[in-house]
Order: C-alpha cells, then structure tokens, then sequence
C-alpha cells in the first residue's frame, strides 16, 4: 500500500445489534466488502466489525446504511455535555448546526442549562470528536454525568462570584463616566464636559478591554466558528463609540463629542443583565437540586450481627438496613419488619404519610414517621426511584419543544440583519443629518438593543421550571415536546382497572350452581393459581381467606382476553368471563351482578351431558358456579373525571367488562362513552378509532397490555404503580397512582406553554419595536443597553413564576421540598 493510501486509511468500530451466529457475521462481512475500498471483520463474540475504509467514495454513514439493509443495526447511545462560554441564542444554535452535520448525530443544545444531549453511533462518531466540534465553534463541552453535576453547579457559582466582582468594579469606573451624561440635560450641555476627556479616557479603557473582554473573546470565537452572537453586537457597538471618543480625545476635536459613557454604561449594564440572567437561571433548576439533597448520605447497616453505619453508597441489593424515626431512606427497599408511616411527599406530591408494614415498598429520600423500619434494599445508586426521577427531569429539562423551533431559526439569521440594519442607519443618519456622530451614536444604539437572548432563553426556561416542578408533584415529564402536546389534548381513552380503579379486585359473590361453594372456590382457585391475571389473584386471596386447600392444575392455557383451562382433580375446567351463551337459567343471575358493576365469571367443566338443574354455558360445558369479582373505583376518581369534563376533555373508558357492567361503572363516574369488551389486544384500535375524528387523543394505562395503546396515542400517561413496560413506553408518568394527576399534568402543560408564548411574544414584540426606534434615533445607546440586559431578565422571570404552580392549578407558594421531614 502507498503512503499516499495509507494516510487515506480510516477505522471504525462498529458495535451491531441483531448477530445471532457466524453465517450473520459472514453476511455483513459480505455486503460491506462490496463497498469500495472497504475491508471488514466481524467478530461474533463481542458484537463488533471492525471496518478498514481506504477509498474516499465511501463514508462511514454508508457503511452503517449497508449494515442496516442486510438486516442488522448499529445502535446509537446518547451524550449529555455541558457547554461553556454561551451568550445568546445565536450560540446554541451554531453549535447544534455543527453537532447536526456530522454523520448519524442528531443534538439538541439548551442555551438555559448549558448543555447538549447528543445522540449519536459509537465507531461513526467518538466523543472526542463531538467535542472537538464543539471547540471548532468557539465553546468548550465536557463529558457531564450525575458525579460532575456538583463539580459543574460549582464551576458555575465561583463563575458567578468573579462577574459579581467584575461587575462592582466596572460600575465603580463607570459612575463617573455616566455623570456627564447630566451634562446633555443643561443648556448647551452637548459639548460640555464635567470630567476632562484624558480621564474619561482612563476610566473608560479598563472597562472597555479588561471588563468587556469577555465580549471581544466571545465574538472572536462565533465569527471564527462561521457565525455571529451577541458578544458580536455588543463588541461591535462599543468599539465604535469608545473608537470614535478615542480619535476626538486623541487629536483634540473638542468641538466633537465623545462617547466613554455610551461604551462604558452599555458593558456594565449588560453585565448586570448577565448577573441577574444567571442567578434566575440557577433558580430553575432548584427543584432536582432540592430533590437530591433529599438523600441520606448514611445509612445504618446489619453486617455480621451488628448495626453499623456506612456510605449510603456502599449499599447493594440484599442489605438489611434500619431507618429510625424521623430519618431519611437512604435506597429503595422491601419493609421487612416493623410499621411506621411514611411521608413520599418528596416524591408523589402526595402529603398525607403512607403507612408501611411488612412487604410494602420504601423509597430512597422519603421520609420515616414515628416507627421504625427494618428493610431489605432491592434498589440503590442509579436504580432508585428517586434516581430516576432526577434521570427523567435532566432528560426534559435538556429536550427541546416544537414550539422553539421558529425562535431558533430567527436566532441563525438574527445577528446577520441587525448588523445590516446598524450599517443603514450609520449610512442614512449621515446622508441626510450630515452629522457622523449622531449617525453613529444611533447605529451603536440599534446594535446594542438587538437582543436574540430573550428569543433563546424564551423557551427552555419554562421547561426547566415546569418539569422540576411537576417533578415535585409526582408527574414526571419523558420531554418538552410531551409537555406541549398535552397542552391540546381534548379526548382522554382511560384504562379502567388499576386507573379508574384501584387495581384490587375481590371475590364478592360466589353462586354455585352443580356444586357446593367451597368445591367450586377451590375448583376455581386451583385452575388460576398458574394465572398471573389480577382477577386470579382475587380468587386465589379468597381461597386463601376461607381456607381452601387447593388441588394441582395440569394442562394449563391461558386465552388472553378469554380466560383460563385446565385439569384440576381430574377434571377438565374453564373459567371465563360470562357472555352470551349462558343460558336462560344463568342470564338472571349474571344480569342481577352486571347491574351492581361486577365482573361475573363462569367456571365451567367441559362435558358433553346436561343434567336437570344445571346451567350449560356451552353444548359440551356444564356451569359449576358464577363469581362476582368487584374492583373497588379510587376515591379521586369520580372527581378527576369531573375536572376533565370541566376543562372540555371528553373521557373515554375502555373496559373488558361485560357492557352491562361497563354502563353501571361509567354512570357511577360521571362518564358518557365507554368501550366494554375490549380485549387486550384491542386497546390499539380503540385509540386509533379515537384519532380517526382528528382530535388529540391521549391514553392512561398501568398494565403491560397497555403498552402499544400508549405508543399509539397522540400524548401517553403512565401511573407510578403500574408495569415497567407502560411506564417507558409513555410521555408522562405519574409516580402517584392517581388519575387527578392527569388534570394537574394537562394543567402543568397549559400553564406552561402560556409562559411560552407570552415570553416568545415579549422577545419578539422588544426587537420589533426596539430597533425601529433605536435606527430612528429616539434611543440613547444607554437606554438601548439597560433594555436589551432588561429583556433576557424579564423573560427568565416571567418562567419563574411557573414556581408558583401547584396541583389543582390554584397558584401559591412553592412546597419546600428540602423541608418537609419538619
């Protein structure tokens, strides 16, 4: 190979998900060797090619095409880095353009929090090259994870602490400085002079160059990276007054005058805009701090016989450890001795404690009552629930919402027209005033009160504050774009057990027909003691509460949506909802339990006879008994759906009930439409059904069955007690298993994005009319600067106000989290 070729040579290592064997291994091998001047190797142990490319035909995002056409995938693993030296809009946008440009990278940048999530394939893309990227546009990224999340939070408070002190020294210089400026006010003031021009000079310059530095520094870096920012405007206005004051000053034109207040003023202002932008946007992020303060650093500990007290770090799954009165859980743990109460405020939003006993689920940060609790950790460090919940509100905080999109692309050309329209200005003052100085004086004041910072900053702070604060009312938020599509919802498809309900159904009535009624109970309980259904486990609590030795089952099959078979004793049984094939006997008494909103269902022995007196559910079936199973409705329930009607969202139940019982639970609930028989599988179509008017449609669902109805709606909630599945497939979570939370989830979501559009109006409405007036002339470059600090501030301030938010949508104080073991 020539040395020419050899420098041409590129090497990726490819990780590929779908390799089950080696005739796998050699069939990507194959498909890649058909690429030019590409030589691969695919190890089938470790999952990985190694693919040589020496041609410059083929790319790398070739490479990964040809992988996933023969059948395979390179999976993409996400980035989380944090950013330095951001100023504007303008910033977060040309480093997310560069990020977007390289092959299978797709990034979102939040110019609030600083950070980029970045999605990319490993062996197309490293992490050093994404950073090198970053640093090509004039910032500076670091890898960010939950350890450097202190060290970062530091960075930025002694950050904080030197712009405090360069901001009380460059005030110091500039008060003097702005003192001429009462000069303008007297007769004759325009060429007076309270301080001698070499003096104001003086003051000026350190101001300019030492304390407006960061300007200079900001702007070089954007137009080397290809762009243009802020710092631009600001460095660009500045130097023009402080250029013109030093040419005057210098060669003595005292009939001129000189401008070191206007540069001066304008770079102390912006730097006190900067200082109050920064303290607010540290505010936003206050509720995931307040969260993980919540956690016990120390956790007491049974080692071989003793109570010690160790790093609540060092726990592991399987550690008995002890939580005392009024102390924190420090994991996530199964009570295995002891009762007590426990507040989950914390985490659910929920302020009455909730008691524990033996066998019920703790959660790290919560906090213990008067009792004491013996527990075995089953989940610590990123396994916990409060882990997640800090994982899942960084994940919001960090997403971007559609409604952003038209405030990005205005921010990419935003500095362009603004520099256009100062350079008019200059030209058209002093075309027809003849004046140079006021020509410049009234550009300067157009560059200084653009301001693309409020139009950046316009959305994502409202999503920070939203999604820490639902956090703290227990609704966790997937990402921004959920938030605002909750926001149209106005048909909600409600899964009844486990959501409407509280997912505990009881044998409440037990009506043998050709056999005794313990027979038939433990009949009944011996086929579905190899059922995980909920209404299987009612029967087999009630076996169990009676006493019932129950006999094995053989041949067991489930129908999902159909019910149970078996052997048991020797003989062949079915237990299945009741339908229309019972006969006249048995409709009498399925109807009398349907009217009371039960689930009745039949246990039946498959048989080819009938004898007098007995009910035959089928012509080879005999009904031994009918169970009435009742799933008691939540408390919040009738009053949650109540609110949803009144907020104009119509509700929907979907339901496997008989629709005779189906009637008798939505009438009980205040609900008009409802869909009963709906099998598992069906819940799918039912949403779509839905969607098929054009209306928003949402789902809530708890179960695993729910899963693809939750992918299928428009916007999804999940409750806290429900599946894993139901959980990562929805929007929005509810760590409280409450359907008010959806209420308050939609209210978050409308509050929200009222905050949005007001601060998206405010930014728009202050550069349509600010820099009309400043081009005018009817703005000093010292108002223009006070307004333009002013702007990015009012828009932070306005999102904070989301700090006010509650469940129930009332407006008050914020909980203090931190404080509420009080």
């Amino acid at each position: 190979m020539s040395g020419d070729s050899a420098s041409e040579l590129r090497r990726l290592d490819l990780p590929i998900a779908g390799i089950s064997c080696a005739a796998c291994a050699i069939r990507i091998e194959r498909v890649l060797g058909r690429l030019p001047g590409v030589t691969a190797s695919v190890n089938l142990a470790s999952e990985r090619a190694l693919v040589e490319i020496s041609s410059p035909q083929t790319s790398a995002q070739q490479i990964v095409t040809a992988i996933e056409q023969a059948g395979f995938s390179v999976p993409s693993t996400t980035l989380e880095v944090a950013i330095e030296g951001m100023s504007c809009a303008a910033c977060s946008t040309r480093v997310e353009k560069l990020l977007n440009r390289l092959p299978g990278v797709a990034a979102t940048v939040n110019l609030a929090n600083e950070r980029a999530s970045i999605r990319y394939r490993p062996g197309v893309v490293s992490p050093a090259l994404l950073l090198a990227t970053i640093e090509r546009a004039g910032f500076r990224g670091r890898l960010a994870d939950d350890p450097t999340r202190a060290d970062e939070q530091a960075r930025k408070a002694a950050k904080r602490r030197s712009e405090l002190r360069r901001f009380w020294l460059s005030t110091a210089l500039t008060l003097p400085l702005a003192a001429q400026m009462l000069a303008m006010f007297e007769p004759g003031g325009q060429h007076h002079d309270l301080l001698p021009r070499w003096w104001q000079l003086l003051l000026a310059t350190p101001v300019q160059f030492w304390i407006g530095w960061r300007f200079y520094d900001g702007a070089w870096k954007a137009l080397r990276g290809g762009g243009a920012n802020m710092d631009v405007l600001v460095a660009l206005g500045t130097s023009m007054a402080y250029g013109f004051s030093l040419v005057v000053t210098v060669f003595g034109a005292n009939s001129l005058h000189v401008y070191f207040e206007a540069s001066a003023a304008v770079i102390t202002l912006v730097l006190l805009g900067k200082l109050l932008e920064a303290n607010a946007k540290a505010k936003t992020t206050e509720a995931i701090a307040a969260l993980i303060r919540l956690q016990p650093r120390t956790a007491r500990v049974e080692r071989d016989g003793r109570l010690i007290e160790i790093d609540a770090a060092l726990l592991v799954p399987g550690d008995v450890f002890l939580v005392r009165p009024g102390d924190g859980v420090p994991v996530d743990g199964e009570v295995i001795d002891g009762s007590s109460s426990v507040n989950e405020a914390m985490l659910t939003g929920e302020s009455m404690p909730v008691a524990k006993h033996r066998g019920d689920r703790v959660f790290a940060a919560t906090a213990n009552g008067e009792g004491v609790l013996r527990c075995r950790a089953t989940g610590v460090g990123e396994h916990t629930l409060l882990a997640g919940i800090v994982r899942m509100v960084a994940e919001a905080q960090g997403s971007k919402a559609p409604v952003q999109k038209l405030a990005d692309r205005i921010s990419a050309i935003f500095v362009p027209i603004v520099c256009a329209v100062a350079l008019l200005t200059l030209i058209g003052w002093w075309a027809f005033a003849g004046v140079f100085s006021t020509a410049l004086i009234n550009a300067v004041a157009v560059l200084v009160i653009a301001c693309p910072c409020a139009l950046g900053l316009a959305t994502p702070t409202a999503i920070m504050v939203a999604s820490g604060r639902g956090a703290a009312a227990g609704i966790l938020v997937k990402n921004a774009e959920a938030l605002e599509r909750a926001e149209k919802v106005k048909v909600l498809a409600v899964d009844k057990t486990g959501t409407l309900t509280r997912g505990e159904p009881t044998v409440t009535d037990l009506v043998a027909l050709g056999t005794s009624a313990d027979e038939a109970l433990a009949l009944a309980a011996g086929l579905e003691q190899a059922s995980e259904h909920p209404l299987a486990r009612a029967i087999l609590q009630q076996a169990q509460a009676r006493g019932v030795t129950l006999p094995a089952v053989g041949e067991f099959r489930a129908i999902p949506g159909r019910g149970v078979e078996g052997v048991v004793a020797g003989r062949r049984l079915r237990l299945a909802a009741a339908d229309g094939a019972t006969r006249v006997v048995a409709e009498g008494l399925v109807e009398e339990l349907q009217r009371s909103g039960k689930t009745v269902v039949v246990l039946t022995e498959m048989a080819a006879r009938s004898t007098a007196g007995e009910v035959d559910s089928g012509p080879d079936e005999i009904a031994l008994a009918l169970l009435g199973i009742a799933d008691p409705l939540r408390d919040s329930s009738r009053i949650a759906v109540a609110r949803l009607r009144a907020m104009g969202i119509r509700v929907v139940m979907l339901t496997g009930d008989h629709a005779a019982t189906a009637a008798v639970i939505a009438d009980e609930l205040g609900i008009d439409d409802f869909h009963a028989g709906v099998l598992p599988g069906d819940k799918t179509a039912a949403v779509e059904a839905l969607k098929a008017d054009g209306a928003p449609v949402a789902m809530v669902g708890d179960g695993i069955n729910d899963a693809p109805a939750l992918a299928a709606a428009d916007v999804s909630f999940a409750i806290g007690a429900g599946s894993d599945a139901a959980i990562q497939a929805a929007d929005i979570t509810l760590v409280r298993s409450d359907l008010g939370g959806i209420v308050d989830a939609i209210l978050l979501s409308r509050a929200t994005l009222r905050k949005i559009r007001q601060n998206l109006f405010c930014a728009f409405l202050y550069n349509v009319l600010g820099i009309p007036l400043a081009a005018l002339g009817m703005l000093s470059p010292v108002i223009a600067g006070a307004a333009m600090a002013m702007s990015s501030v009012s828009v932070v301030s306005n999102s904070l106000l989301l700090r006010r938010w509650r469940p129930g949508g009332r407006p008050g104080p914020q909980p203090d989290v931190a404080g509420s073991r009080a």
